[in-house]
C-alpha cells in the first residue's frame, strides 16, 4: 500500500508547478493539455489510475473540470474509463500500433509528396535533426525520442495545417505510450537518425518526391520492426 501511495505522489509530483499554465482562464483544454505532455513524457505510465483527488488538488481545478479534460484525452484515445475502477492511462495495443503507423503514412507521406516547389522552412526540421544527433552524442537518450518525434511533428508542420498539427499530436503521443513499456526503446529511434538527415537533404535540395519515398520506407521498416518488438514486450496483446 506504502509504495502504490508512493508511486501516485511521484507521478503528480511537479504538478503544482503547472499550475500557472492554467492562468486565469483555466479550461479543460488546458488542463488536458498539461496532462498529455505528462502522458507523452512518461509521468503517467500506461495502465496507470489517475487520481481525481490527486491531479485535481494538485492543479487547483474543479472535479468538473478534471473530467472534462479526462473525456477530452479519452477521446484522444490516450486514457480510458473503466465503469467503478476509474479513468487510467490506456495500454496501447499492437493493433493500435499498426493503424497509427498507417495514418501517419498516409498523413505524413502526403505531405512531403505535395510540398510543391522549394523554398520550404525547414527550421523545425533543421532543429529536430539537429537535437538528436547533439542527443546521440551525450548519450541522452529520452532526449534522441524527443528530437525523432519533433523531426515527425516538424514535417507535419509544413503543411501549415492547425488541424493537421492536432491530429497528429494526439497520434504521436498515443505513439509514445508504446515506448514508455519498451525495455530499450533507443534502439529504436538511434538507427533511424541518419535517415531523418538524409530526408532534411533531400528537402534541402528541393527534392520531395525523393524525401516522401525516403519517408515512406522509413515508416514501413520502423513499423515492422516496432510491431514485432512491442508484440514480444506484449503478448497479451
Amino acid at each position: 500500500m506504502t509504495n502504490g501511495v508512493g508511486r501516485r505522489s511521484a507521478e503528480v509530483a511537479g504538478l503544482e508547478a503547472d499550475r500557472a499554465l492554467l492562468g486565469r482562464t483555466s479550461t479543460a483544454e488546458r488542463v488536458a493539455d498539461i496532462l498529455r505532455d505528462r502522458i507523452a513524457r512518461g509521468c503517467f505510465a500506461p495502465g496507470a489510475r489517475l487520481s481525481e483527488d490527486s491531479i485535481g488538488g494538485a492543479l487547483g481545478v474543479s472535479r468538473n473540470t478534471l473530467r472534462e479534460a479526462f473525456r477530452l484525452l479519452t477521446h484522444e484515445r490516450l486514457l480510458v474509463h473503466q465503469l467503478n475502477r476509474g479513468v487510467f492511462v490506456r495500454i496501447v495495443t499492437v493493433q493500435d500500433l499498426v493503424d497509427i503507423y498507417r495514418v501517419r503514412e498516409l498523413v505524413e507521406c502526403a505531405i512531403v509528396r505535395g510540398l510543391g516547389d522549394p523554398p520550404y522552412d525547414l527550421k523545425p526540421v533543421e532543429a529536430a535533426v539537429a537535437a538528436g544527433e547533439s542527443a546521440v552524442r551525450e548519450g541522452a537518450w529520452q532526449e534522441l525520442s524527443t528530437a525523432n518525434i519533433r523531426f515527425h511533428q516538424a514535417l507535419v508542420g509544413l503543411a501549415g495545417s492547425p488541424r493537421t498539427d492536432d491530429l497528429m499530436r494526439g497520434l504521436f503521443a498515443e505513439l509514445r505510450l508504446v515506448f514508455h513499456v519498451m525495455d530499450d526503446p533507443r534502439r529504436f529511434y538511434q538507427p533511424y537518425l541518419a535517415r531523418n538527415r538524409q530526408i532534411l537533404e533531400e528537402l534541402r535540395q528541393g527534392r520531395p518526391a525523393a524525401a516522401e519515398r525516403l519517408l515512406a520506407r522509413y515508416l514501413e521498416d520502423s513499423r515492422r520492426q516496432l510491431a514485432g518488438a512491442y508484440a514480444e514486450q506484449m503478448p497479451e496483446n
